[in-house]
């Protein structure tokens, strides 16, 4: 999906894509529908559409959790997916979320949520 940078999405993601440059994708997903308002990948293995897609009931299901827990006055922040050799980050804004891809060897965790956390900032 191409992204215009004059939409809060498009913009998130060019955000992220000059803060963290080898990133491998990033994606603004809506929580209720589960579609990819804007996103970008730097490999061809990577569907940023698909993943926000799976993604969306990823977090739809940690919501359903915590409520069956009775978590009340809890949010979910963000959640971390480690792989061999990926993190991959949600960071969750309001109705929206971040999807984020990175390579674990190359990046610094703490940077890239701190990354997420202050573009996450612009999308409420």
């Amino acid at each position: 999906m191409a992204y215009s940078a004059n939409s809060p999405a498009g913009k998130v993601v060019q955000d992220v894509l000059n803060d963290l440059p080898g990133l491998v994708a990033v994606a603004v997903v809506d929580i209720t529908s589960g579609m990819a308002l804007a996103s970008h990948s730097n490999s061809p293995a990577i569907n940023p559409e698909t993943a926000a897609a799976y993604n969306t009931e990823v977090v739809k299901q940690k919501q359903k959790a915590m409520s069956a827990l009775k978590l009340t006055g809890e949010n979910i922040e963000d959640i971390l997916i480690t792989l061999t050799n990926q993190f991959h980050l949600i960071k969750l804004a309001g109705n929206k979320f971040i999807y984020l891809v990175v390579n674990s060897r190359e990046t610094n965790l703490a940077i890239a949520r701190e990354v997420l956390r202050s573009s996450s900032a612009s999308l409420n």
